[in-house]
């Protein structure tokens, strides 16, 4: 009967919205995207959910396939004040999915809106990044709450767990003065690369090697520019890449040391560590290498990096609880020491020799020599201790 309770409330809690049990559906199937409700707003119906990326966008399906796309969610909400609000949302495999794809549909004229951790506007439009979702607000009618109102419906989102949350280190390398906000674009596959119409193709990049690409472009005195940032894992494989791209643009073949500019018309590039630096377009040569000269690779080592190995986990937390365990028991040792010798010196002074150092218990069995008895050649004399010489024998 027990069991039959627990099914049925079992049944009852997994038909609820927005709750599931892990393994209560073939795929076990990820939380829901959208709320039911939040500042105000209320959903209206059924959410659409769909893990076909051109049911969220038929014309770049492709890209967000290469930002490993994983699912779509979409709903209208509602306000008491007759305000509608239409919410796409894609959730992708990691965070930099999520940012590749905040970074193809960032359109320059757009405004920053400091709301999660990416976030653009313009007019009643609002385009942002929380953790691995990309969110695409529309609203009926601008409000000066609708920025407060979204960051409320960003707490309730489902967030990465583990490295999900990280992004791309390597774009980080690039420099921030002279930038043109809302020019950063990132890009995972060919598909993107394309759409970006950049000098660079796709088969001189290779993908297939692991590389990740970022760009973005920069105001000089000569006009804008773009620079370019290709990531490979290793300096090998950058090395490699970088002689097939001089080939390519008819430049001489890379140095053995880095930091090596090479141009040719309004291409150049150089390869700091694992990363192939390109500046391109109308600028000059001057400004195209000050622009290359501030892209400087560093190796970063990190001593508190968390590990999924479980072995070494449990190792490490077992050390951990033996010093644990060791600091406690020394701490009891010293302060039953201090409690054993104060009480005993504090029972000495309130009842002197009743308790500790009673006369029958100092007793001790001593024996009181008073005479010496000396026997020289037959003959006995006794003498007093401590009287003096021992007798001379006779001659």
């Amino acid at each position: 009967m027990k069991l039959l309770r627990f099914v049925l409330f079992s049944l009852s809690l997994g038909s609820l919205p927005g709750v599931a049990f892990a393994g209560s559906t073939p795929g076990n199937q990820a939380p829901a995207i959208l709320p039911q409700q939040f500042a105000g707003w209320q959903m209206q119906g059924s959410p659409q959910t769909s893990t076909d990326p051109a049911a969220a966008d038929s014309t770049n399906a492709i890209v967000l396939k290469e930002y490993r796309f994983t699912d779509f969610e979409s709903a209208t909400y509602t306000r008491d004040d007759g305000r509608t609000l239409k919410i796409r949302a894609a959730r992708f495999a990691d965070a930099s999915g999520a940012f590749g794809a905040y970074t193809f549909y960032l359109q320059p004229e757009m405004t920053k809106m400091d709301i999660v951790d990416e976030g653009s506007y313009l007019g009643d439009r609002v385009l942002f990044r929380r953790g691995q979702i990309l969110i695409d607000a529309q609203f009926s009618k601008e409000s000066p709450m609708s920025g407060a109102e979204l960051r409320e419906l960003t707490g309730t989102l489902p967030r990465p767990g583990g490295n999900a949350g990280n992004l791309p280190t390597f774009i980080d390398f690039m420099p921030q003065r002279g930038r043109i906000l809302n020019t950063t674009k990132y890009a995972m596959g060919p598909a993107a690369l394309d759409a970006l119409q950049m000098p660079v193709s796709a088969a001189l990049v290779d993908f297939d090697a692991s590389s990740e690409l970022a760009l973005r472009r920069y105001s000089t005195s000569s006009g804008e520019g773009t620079l370019i940032l290709i990531s490979y894992p290793t300096p090998q494989l950058a090395n490699d890449h970088l002689r097939r791209i001089n080939e390519a643009h008819q430049l001489p073949p890379p140095q053995k040391g880095e930091s090596t500019i090479a141009c040719s018309g309004d291409f150049c590039d150089k390869r700091t560590g694992p990363i192939i630096a390109i500046a391109t377009g109308g600028i000059s040569d001057s400004d195209a290498k000050s622009l290359l000269g501030m892209v400087n690779w560093e190796a970063n080592v990190t001593w508190n990096t968390p590990t999924e190995n479980t072995q070494v986990r449990d190792l490490y937390m077992l050390i951990l609880n033996i010093v644990i365990l060791c600091a406690i028991l020394a701490g009891l040792a010293i302060i039953a020491g201090v409690a054993f010798g104060g009480i005993r010196i504090l029972m000495k002074r309130l009842y002197p020799d009743k308790i500790f150092d009673r006369p029958e218990q100092m007793e001790f069995i001593s024996l009181h020599l008073t005479e010496t008895v000396i026997v020289v050649e037959g003959e006995t004399e006794t003498r007093p201790n401590g009287s003096g010489e021992l007798p001379q024998s006779p001659s």
